[in-house]
Parts: structure tokens; C-alpha cells; sequence
């Protein structure tokens, strides 16, 4: 066998593990999350990315729970930080103190804040201020954070799992659209169907509950994480991504709906989110390749934090849901 054909079957190998392996993590989530298994599935994907997720739902809906299993299942370190409005940045970066020493001497020591894990859950991010929000905006891009002009590193990975309550609720802010920016996916978290709640109000209202199992732990994930970068992408899916980029953009766009009804549209980073979640979802379900499939699978979580409607295009009725429905049957 030539060099290429080993290396081709080594990753063959690699992926076919990996799979496994990411199976027994979505077990041990489903132990303790029912209905959502398509949610949980984005969820993983943003991780494998190496990127963030903000998970958007009603109050109620487990969204916060769900953070909470995929940080045991995956076993990334986790803090959690309850956003309110009276939240200032240094509460989630952290701040100098002065101590003084035994000798007494007085220096400065910096108190890292609860950024400084490898899982963050940011619960109700958008009932802070948009100050606070922008807080998270140097750590999610380049994985550290500065204080006092000192560098302070974030652990690896890093990823934040935000959650978030739909902007109509009294007492929330928009997150600006340079954050939304940042989550690599948006995860949007539906009521139950009925067997699903039947099943939630069983297992949770019981004598005892299940719980999940530890899976991974951080060298895996960071494995996993250049697995999926390896993973190859064809022409034809890359086409895609580059076709649904280009019909959504109304500059560019051939579609009328686009050019009269989107205020703006994706930049690259959405064409690099959706490249490296459509690897991932096909390492999710065991595929060694990606497919315009999965393009179109993607393009509502990828594209709808990057897009706006115009005031008249929401006022015709149209919605974003619709519209990236028609652009992912067109592109893909």
C-alpha cells in the first residue's frame, strides 16, 4: 500500500472509533434528556468545532439542564455564571486584588472569574447588559482575556454554552450582532411532544433519577477536535456552502425575497461554521465524509443569528425560517 492509501485507512479507522465513541456520549445524555436527540446532536457539533452554541427557548425547557449533562458526558470542566443585569465584566473575567505580603510588601494578584474553565454555561445571557455581554466577546474569539493590559490564557478547549430567552420577555437586551457572531451555531430548543413529556414527568418526579456517565474527558475532545478537521470535504458540498452564502447575502443574491427582505446577510465566518459542522455532524452519524445533506440540515442554526429581516419583510409575513428553507433547497 502507498503512503496515501495508509493514511487513508488509518483515518478510516480514527473515524470509525470516534463514532463509537460519540455514540456512547449521546446515550448518556439520552439518559437524562428526552425529544431533543436533533438539539443534543448541534449541540455536540459546536463542540467538535471547537466553536460556541447559544441555545434559545422558553424558560422551562431544560436548556440549562442540558448544558449540565453534555459537560458530565463529555467531561469538560464547567462553571456556570447566572447573568442579571447588575452583572459587571469583572464578575465573569475577574479581577486584580492587592494583598499584602508577609513581609509587607503590597503587589497585585489577579483572581481569575468563572471564564477560566473549559465548559461555560452562560444561563440567560441576554438579561445582561450589553457591556457585560461584550465581556465574552475576546474570550469566545481568541481564547483568552486581558486584565490590567496582563494576557490571562484560557484553558483548552474552550467553549461557551449560552442560553437564552426570546427577546420579546420583559427584562432581556438583544445581544449585539458582532457576539451572535461568535456561537458557530444557534440552537433553538422546542416544546416537548407529548411522549416526550410523558417521559420527563416519569423520570423526574420520581424517588430517583438518572444520571449520566462520564464519556470523554479534554484530550479526547482536542482529538476529536482535529479529526473532524481532517475529515474530508468534497466539491460538491463545498459548492453548496458557497451557493447558500451567496443566496443569502442580498447584495448578491438571485432570489427577490433576498434583495428586497434581508437587512443583512452571512460574512466567512458562517461559511467557516458551516464547513466545520457539517464534518461534524457527519462524524455524529458515523459518516466519513459530509454531504450537501448536511448543508442543508445546517443552514438554519449556521445562517439564522447571522441574518435580519428587513421591517417591511417581517410586516409581509416572512420569516428567516422560511426563507433559509428556501435558500438550503436552492444551494443544496
Amino acid at each position: 500500500m502507498t503512503d496515501q492509501q495508509l493514511a487513508g485507512s488509518a483515518l478510516i479507522a480514527e473515524a470509525d472509533a470516534a463514532a463509537e465513541r460519540l455514540k456512547a456520549v449521546k446515550a448518556s445524555i439520552g439518559k437524562v434528556i428526552f425529544g431533543l436527540e436533533d438539539e443534543i446532536d448541534l449541540c455536540l457539533a459546536a463542540i467538535l468545532s471547537g466553536g460556541h452554541a447559544l441555545l434559545v427557548g422558553a424558560p422551562g425547557l431544560a436548556k440549562t439542564r442540558l448544558v449540565q449533562t453534555i459537560a458530565i458526558a463529555t467531561g469538560l470542566d464547567t462553571k456556570r455564571i447566572q447573568f442579571t443585569p447588575d452583572l459587571m465584566p469583572a464578575d465573569i473575567l475577574g479581577s486584580e486584588i492587592l494583598e499584602e505580603t508577609d513581609d509587607g510588601k503590597r503587589q497585585f494578584r489577579f483572581l481569575p472569574g468563572p471564564v477560566f474553565c473549559r465548559l461555560l454555561m452562560a444561563d440567560e445571557i441576554n438579561r445582561a447588559s450589553p457591556r457585560t455581554q461584550a465581556a465574552l466577546l475576546q474570550a469566545m474569539q481568541e481564547g483568552h482575556v486581558t486584565v490590567a493590559g496582563e494576557r490571562h490564557d484560557l484553558p483548552q478547549p474552550f467553549h461557551v454554552l449560552a442560553t437564552q430567552n426570546p427577546i420579546e420577555q420583559e427584562g432581556t437586551y438583544p445581544l449585539p450582532e458582532a457576539q451572535l457572531d461568535r456561537f458557530l451555531l444557534r440552537v433553538d430548543i422546542p416544546y416537548p411532544d407529548r411522549e416526550s413529556e410523558k417521559a420527563v414527568l416519569l423520570a423526574t418526579t420520581g424517588a430517583s433519577s438518572e444520571e449520566a456517565e462520564r464519556i470523554l474527558d479534554a484530550e479526547e475532545i482536542k482529538k476529536l477536535q482535529s479529526l473532524v478537521r481532517r475529515l474530508p470535504v468534497g466539491e460538491k458540498v463545498l459548492d453548496a456552502i458557497l451557493d447558500l452564502l451567496r443566496l443569502a447575502r442580498p447584495d448578491e443574491s438571485e432570489i427577490e425575497a433576498v434583495r428586497d427582505g434581508v437587512a443583512w446577510g452571512p460574512g466567512p465566518r458562517a461559511g467557516q461554521a458551516l464547513m466545520l459542522a457539517c464534518r461534524a455532524r457527519a462524524l455524529l452519524q458515523g459518516r466519513l465524509a459530509p454531504s450537501t445533506e448536511d448543508v442543508a440540515a445546517l443552514a438554519e442554526p449556521v445562517l439564522k443569528h447571522r441574518m435580519a429581516l428587513s421591517f417591511a419583510a417581517r410586516a409581509d409575513g416572512h420569516t428567516l425560517e422560511g426563507l433559509i428553507k428556501t435558500l438550503a433547497d436552492q444551494a443544496a
